[in-house]
Formats: C-alpha cells, sequence, structure tokens
C-alpha cells in the first residue's frame, strides 16, 4: 500500500540525495533535447498546425479583423497555444521555423517532467520525486513525441499542471491558498484551450471530492462535510474564471460563441473523418472498429515494462490506500485523483469503442500521472531495504538503470524516431514490423530527402534552376518539399518523376525499380528512395493514404 512522506520544513530537509538525481535526470534530458532538437522531420499535420499559429497571431495582431483562424481547416476546433507559442519563438529564436517548433515542444515536455516530479515528491518525498522522472524521462512514447506532437503532449502537460494544482487544492482543503487557485486555474485555462478534451479532469476530481465529502460525512456530519465541500468549491471560482480567461486566449473560436465548447465536444465525440485502415496485430483494420484491447495491448508492448509495472501497482495501491481511514484524508483524495487520471480514459475507451489510431499519442496524457503511481510505488519498495537516504536513492537508481536499459537503449538506437518504439515484451521493434504501425507520423522522410541529395551530390547530378528533378512521394509532402528546395518539384504521381521516396508502411508499394538508399533503424526500413527515372510505375500506392 502506498503510504505518503510528511511534510518538514525546508531548512530540515536539505539536500536530498534522491533531489540530486532527480536533477541530473532533468539536466540530462535538457542537455540530450539541445543537442538533438534539430534532427526530428516534420510529420503529416505540421505545416498546417504552423499556418494555424500564424493565423491566430494574424487575428490578435489585426484588431480581430484578419478572422481565417476562427475557420481554418478543423483546427479552429483545437487551441493554439502551442502553435502560437512557437510562432512567436520563431520571430526571436535563430532557427527555422519548424525546428523552432521541436525546440518549443522539448522544453514543454521538459516542463512536464519537472512537474511530474514535484507531484511525486510531494506525495511521496525526494525519493518518489526521483523513480517517477526517471520513469517519465526514459518512456520513449512521451519522450519522442515531445519534440514533435503539437497536440498531445501539450495537452498532457496542460492537464498535469491541473493535476498539481488539484492536488494542491485537496491538501490545503477547504481552504485553497491564492498560488494553488491561481495554478490550478491554469493547468484547466490551458487544458481546455488546448483540447476540449480537458473535460476529463472533471472525473478524477469528481471522484476524490466525493471522497473526502464522504468520509468527512463519516466522521462528523453531512451538513458540516457538505457546508465544507461548499466552502471550498466558492474558493475556486477565481480559478475557473483564470481558465476561461485563458482559454480564451489560446482558443478564440471557443468564446465566440458561448456554445462553441460544446460543439466541439460533440464534433469530437463522433469521427469526423472518412475511415481509413492501420496496421494492427499484422491485419489492416478499419480505424472505427479496432478491437478494444487496442490501447491496454498497446500500452503493454510500446511502454517499458518498468513502466506500466509500476505504473499498475501504483493504481492498485492508491485506490487500496484510498480505503484506509487511518491515512491522511487529502492524501488520500489526491491518490484516488491519480488513479481514476490513469484508469478512466483508457476503461472508457475500451467500454465506448470509438475510432483509435495513430498508436497511443492520443492518450501521452495518462502516462505523466501513471509515472507519479510508478514513483509512490518505487519508493515504497527501496524504503523496504532500510538504511540510510543515500543507500536507499542509489538503490532505486541501480533497479531502474536495470529495469529501463532496453528502452534507454531502444531510444539511442532508433533516434529521433524514439516514438516507434517497442518493448522486450513485444519483441523489440523488428518482431513489431509488418505487425503494427511504425513511422505513421512520417518523420523519416526527412532523413531521406537528405540522402537522396547525398546521393545525388556523389554522382554530380544535383538539380538546378534549370534542370530540376522532380519526385514523387508517398507519405507527406511537405517535409520533403522543404528539404530538398525548390527545384525538385514533388508530386504524389510518379509519372514523369525521376526518384520517389516512400515510406516503408502498408499503403506504400514497393516498387520495382533500384534503390538507391534506405532509412533503417534497428535493422527495420522505415523509408526507401528509388530511381523510377524512365520506368513505367502506375502508381505508388496500394491503398489511399490514411
Amino acid at each position: 500500500m502506498i503510504t505518503t512522506a510528511p511534510a518538514r520544513p525546508a531548512a530540515a530537509r536539505g539536500l536530498h540525495t534522491a533531489d540530486v538525481a532527480a536533477v541530473i535526470v532533468l539536466a540530462a534530458t535538457c542537455v540530450v533535447a539541445l543537442l538533438t532538437f534539430r534532427d526530428f522531420g516534420m510529420g503529416w499535420d505540421d505545416y498546417a498546425h504552423a499556418e494555424y499559429g500564424g493565423l491566430l497571431l494574424r487575428l490578435y495582431g489585426s484588431g480581430f479583423t484578419d478572422r481565417r483562424a476562427l475557420s481554418f481547416v478543423n483546427l479552429y476546433a483545437y487551441g493554439g497555444g502551442f502553435d502560437m507559442l512557437a510562432a512567436l519563438a520563431a520571430k526571436v529564436l535563430p532557427f527555422p521555423l519548424f525546428e523552432t517548433r521541436r525546440l518549443v515542444g522539448a522544453v514543454i515536455g521538459i516542463a512536464g517532467l519537472a512537474m511530474t516530479w514535484r507531484i511525486a515528491r510531494r506525495l511521496g518525498g525526494p525519493l518518489a520525486g526521483f523513480v517517477a522522472v526517471t520513469l517519465l524521462a526514459t518512456c520513449p512514447l512521451y519522450v519522442g513525441h515531445m519534440f514533435i506532437n503539437p497536440k498531445d503532449v501539450p495537452f498532457a502537460v496542460a492537464m498535469l499542471a491541473a493535476t498539481l494544482g488539484f492536488v494542491r487544492a485537496f491538501s490545503e482543503y477547504p481552504h485553497p491558498t491564492v498560488p494553488t487557485t491561481a495554478l490550478l486555474g491554469l493547468g484547466l485555462g490551458l487544458s481546455f484551450g488546448t483540447r476540449v478534451m480537458g473535460a476529463l479532469a472533471a472525473v478524477p476530481a469528481a471522484a476524490a471530492f466525493l471522497l473526502i465529502i464522504a468520509a468527512e460525512a463519516r466522521r462528523s456530519d453531512l451538513r458540516a462535510a457538505l457546508w465544507r465541500a461548499g466552502e471550498f468549491l466558492l474558493r475556486l471560482v477565481p480559478a475557473l474564471v483564470v481558465a476561461y480567461a485563458l482559454m480564451a486566449l489560446i482558443w478564440p473560436w471557443s468564446v465566440v460563441s458561448p456554445l462553441n465548447p460544446l460543439r466541439a465536444l460533440v464534433y469530437f465525440s463522433h469521427f469526423f473523418e472518412k475511415p481509413w485502415k492501420e496496421l494492427f496485430e499484422g491485419a489492416l483494420l478499419s480505424v472505427a472498429e479496432m478491437p478494444r484491447r487496442y490501447v491496454p495491448e498497446l500500452f503493454a508492448l510500446t511502454t517499458p515494462e518498468l513502466f506500466w509495472a509500476f505504473g499498475i501497482a501504483g493504481i492498485v495501491a492508491a485506490l487500496a490506500g484510498a480505503v484506509q481511514r487511518d491515512r491522511p484524508l487529502n492524501r488520500r483524495a489526491s491518490l484516488v485523483f491519480l488513479a481514476v487520471s490513469v484508469v478512466f480514459p483508457i476503461a472508457f475507451t475500451v467500454v465506448t469503442k470509438p475510432a483509435m489510431y495513430n498508436g497511443l499519442r492520443h492518450f501521452v496524457f495518462v502516462l505523466p500521472p501513471m509515472a507519479v503511481l510508478g514513483g509512490l510505488v518505487g519508493a515504497l519498495l527501496a524504503e523496504r531495504f532500510g538504511g540510510s537516504a543515500r543507500r536507499k536513492a542509489l538503490i532505486a537508481a541501480a533497479v531502474l538503470a536495470v529495469g529501463l536499459a532496453h528502452a534507454v537503449i531502444g531510444m539511442v538506437r532508433l533516434h529521433p524516431y524514439q516514438y516507434t518504439y517497442f518493448n522486450a515484451v513485444a519483441g523489440g521493434l523488428q518482431a513489431a514490423d509488418g505487425r503494427f504501425m511504425r513511422d505513421y507520423w512520417g518523420l523519416s522522410l526527412k532523413q531521406a530527402s537528405h540522402s537522396l541529395l547525398d546521393a545525388l551530390a556523389a554522382r554530380g547530378e544535383l538539380a538546378t534552376r534549370e534542370h530540376k528533378v522532380k519526385v514523387a512521394i508517398c507519405g507527406p509532402q511537405r517535409p520533403v518539399r522543404l528539404a530538398l528546395g525548390k527545384n525538385y518539384p514533388t508530386d504524389w504521381q510518379p509519372q514523369g518523376a525521376d526518384y520517389a521516396i516512400s515510406l516503408n508502411e502498408f499503403y506504400c508499394a514497393p516498387l520495382d525499380a533500384p534503390v538507391i538508399a534506405e532509412v533503417v533503424r534497428d535493422g527495420v526500413v522505415f523509408a526507401r528512395i528509388y530511381d523510377i527515372r524512365g520506368r513505367d510505375i502506375p502508381s505508388l500506392l496500394t491503398l489511399a493514404p490514411p
């Protein structure tokens, strides 16, 4: 069962060995991010999101006369906080726009790591904080997406800010302080302003809140419990005001009409695109007909084994601890909040069976609370060994080093495609090849484009303004256009093309043409470059692209 560390005065705490270790993890992540953020390519949605960010800035810069952002494709139904921030950062940083977007994503992802550390440390002490931040910092699904994903990781970090706000609010129940109220408003505003799915926070919040009311009613009487509950809610009203104002800032469409957030919720409650097929367990299945096991199975196969083992143990221990009346009530409420934050979205998906695709990118937001719970369990196990704080921290570090070695080595081998990781239970990426989607974001086309340029340079055949080289593409075209430049016109159609760049996914057909280069990671081909000059290639596709 999870126990939580009692709070001590700052002067008494000193510099804990586990805190030093956690800071080292954060610092190492920062260094890696600074050294590698330029390596990550563009995906299917990057260009549209960059346009959306620019349109939002024009909306404000024009005094709301340029309103194109309020009807831009379907992105108006999402918040644009990340896209605006990246567009602003690109105006001051010395990097191209899309490299800046990668750096901004990394900064947001690292902020999520820091908040994960802070929540786990608050609930379980320094050792829990160290274990939690290490679990998340070595989770390829989180690390890979924090560089490339303009929606799901910013949403995950926003939800994490709201989680920290709720944990603080429950610890101060029924009189949350002004800083806590402001933090909660910030987290809720960022969550709703990023994706309307921020409404999911209501379920774990309600579970924790009802636990407090029920426990206090049992201890004293229902009227007193309800009075304190009402006082608590009243003090949180300013948080809702802050949240609404922040939501309006980063998601202006949401306040054009008071009902727009509800319209967005209805819009996303049904699959809004023409269904396509994706690879799952070696079969091509419609995304609207994926089996209920899709999310649980991919969690088991694409996150490090130690991550989900500790996480599941943490969920069980948190829920078991919630019924122990001798535990501090506010901490029991926080643990229930974390457990429900992980369990409810997954259970809801299993029960309702919505359209599912692109692996687990839509569920990145459950990783941080799961890491927190895993950190609490890891700290509890380390405490069983006894000894000094330094000894416990060293034991935890040793267990983490062994248990997460496969994931860390995998991230190094797969760079910059960490998000394609499969764990040892799955047999690694080679065993998953041909059974599950890999580079569904299309990131490898950046490296494939560079490989084409290298091959042409070696032959002395680089394109010029007078002698252009046409390239056919199976995959997102924008990354190739950006990498190759204007002298390399691109098209979906292979007719008349000189070369073809193709993702090695099921919807791209293997071509009967010489392969001049491949993008390979861990023995698996991610993309190929073909010489198709003088060849009759009717199509690059086996199916319509996703």
